[in-house]
């Protein structure tokens, strides 16, 4: 039977497949729903590894429109990011998923996929950062430095920064401790010498 109220239909099929990426993840795909404004998906995505963002997790927004799913969402990264699909000023992702391969049945999780994947394979070809398709295309060393940078300095890992931050505090605790551990034996030491004079 179809769905008389086109509105409602579209807040049913988020719903379902946002409480389907919750209940069963995407790799290195982590999505956080907003009940207050389902229309608006934050996810965060894992670099993958051999690219010039693995070590980083990045943050994106897709905005999925009132006649969701038969238009196409539209994705922005909201961390910044050196790569050739996104515009380096609003995060915008250009990927033809996004656009002239939509097909309503392709759902969250696969958009979501295919734009990690984006991570691991640019195109150039179809560039919103021409900088980075030049650099790519031209001078790839320059292109991984410069993008392996970005993710370092704006999409740092914190689940990394807390283990070594933990990492530290617990080294610091025992160095600090060897540190008294020797002053005491040097004081003990130099009241024996006292005493034996």
């Amino acid at each position: 039977m179809a769905c008389e109220n086109s509105s409602l239909c579209s807040v049913n099929v988020i719903v379902k497949q946002l409480r389907e990426l919750e209940n069963a993840p995407a790799e290195g795909i982590k999505v956080f729903i907003n009940e207050d404004n389902i229309s608006s998906v934050e996810a965060e995505l894992v670099g993958p590894a051999d690219t010039p963002f693995h070590g980083g997790v990045f943050k994106l927004r897709l905005i999925l429109p009132s006649d969701y799913p038969s238009s196409a969402p539209k994705g922005f990264f909201l961390t910044k990011v050196f790569h050739p699909n996104v515009k380096q000023e609003s995060g915008e992702i250009c990927v033809n998923t996004l656009k002239k391969d939509w097909l309503p049945s392709h759902g969250l999780r696969h958009v979501l996929m295919v734009i990690r994947c984006l991570l691991i394979e640019p195109f150039p070809e179809s560039a919103l950062n021409e900088e980075a398709a030049k650099l790519m295309l031209e001078d790839y060393g320059e292109y991984f430095r410069r993008a392996k940078m970005f993710t370092g300095v704006h999409a740092k890992d914190m689940r990394i920064t807390q283990v070594s931050k933990d990492e530290f505090v617990s080294n610091s605790v025992a160095f600090q401790a060897s540190l008294n551990s020797t002053k005491n034996d040097k004081k003990l030491d130099k009241k024996k010498s006292l005493r034996r004079l």
